[in-house]
């Protein structure tokens, strides 16, 4: 049987992470090891987790590492917060599976999630990375996901352009995809993973689970959105980037470009609006050069030092 790594990166959620880490340890039907990094935590994360919390997992603390059996399990510590990004890759590069899944310290997996990822793919070879369906909890009520966070399945790049449709904690992907595609872009504070999604989804196919796996926890002050609330900067780096790179095909490209300007184009007025014009110009430096939006915005604020 496939060995999976599992990793779930952290930053202060000692009182969720345990519910994440039992939910990894519910799997059956599927061989795994764990991996925890603590991307620098001050909430006493590590005790919690090598400590009477969860002592029954029988991890011990070292000082980067610590072990656990039966799952083998792991913990490293980042002692600065660098990130997501960093969190993941740090985890990617320790993982000794075939298969790669993330799940976020304020998720949980339902059972049997593992074990219908590698079913999955047993009967489609041809698809290197799938995701499954999920619940959305907020705020303690189960709510409903928008018609813009509709989760699709196949190529799916175009889909993928406006928001984030891939959930990290929803993911199982071969490891040979981060050899090819690259890892998280860990100059990215937010929007990371929908940078990686970009970057897989314009090569491969992603399947789709249609029974949900995960149930997806929102409404609480740490989440990413809220220190970011302007998310869409992130992408249009993103977009930018993928579109200098010159790999995408012809109407990839061209639909990677619309995204990029619509977005460029709202983000610019909401900055100029508030008085933010060197703001404005940076976000101008990353639409082409022969896009419309300079004309459209006059050149005044372009010019400025």
């Amino acid at each position: 049987m496939a060995l999976i790594s599992v990793i779930i990166p952290t930053y202060n959620r000692k009182t969720v992470l345990p519910r994440a880490v039992d939910s990894v340890l519910a799997q059956k039907g599927a061989e795994f090891e764990l991996i925890i990094v603590d991307d620098g935590s001050t909430d006493d994360t590590e005790r919690v987790i090598c400590g009477t919390r969860i002592s029954h997992l029988g991890i011990r603390s070292s000082k980067n590492e610590a072990r656990v059996p039966s799952p083998e399990s792991r913990f490293f510590r980042q002692e600065k917060n660098l990130g997501p990004a960093a969190a993941r890759n740090l985890g990617i590069k320790e993982a000794k599976g075939e298969w790669i899944a993330f799940l976020d310290s304020d998720d949980e997996w339902k059972p049997g999630k593992l074990k219908a990822q590698l079913e999955f793919f047993r009967k489609n070879p041809d698809y290197l990375i799938c995701q499954t369906e999920e619940i959305w909890i907020r705020n303690s009520k189960r709510v409903n996901p928008m018609k813009k966070h509709q989760k699709f399945g196949g190529y799916i790049f175009e889909k993928c352009l406006p928001l984030c449709v891939v959930s990290p904690s929803a993911v199982m992907m071969h490891r040979k995809l981060f050899d090819e595609i690259g890892l998280f872009d860990e100059s990215l504070p937010a929007c990371e993973d929908y940078d990686l999604w970009l970057r897989i989804a314009s090569k491969h196919l992603i399947g789709l689970i249609e029974k949900p796996y995960i149930i997806k926890y929102g409404g609480h002050a740490d989440q990413r959105s809220r220190e970011f609330p302007a998310m869409d900067q992130f992408r249009i780096r993103s977009l930018a980037k993928i579109l200098s790179q010159n790999t995408l095909m012809p109407e990839q490209a061209a639909a990677a470009r619309k995204t990029l300007e619509e977005k460029a184009k709202i983000y610019i007025e909401g900055a100029l609006k508030r008085g933010k014009e060197k703001e404005a110009a940076e976000i101008q430096k990353l639409v082409p050069r022969d896009s419309s939006l300079g004309t459209c915005f006059g050149s005044s604020f372009l010019t400025s030092p």
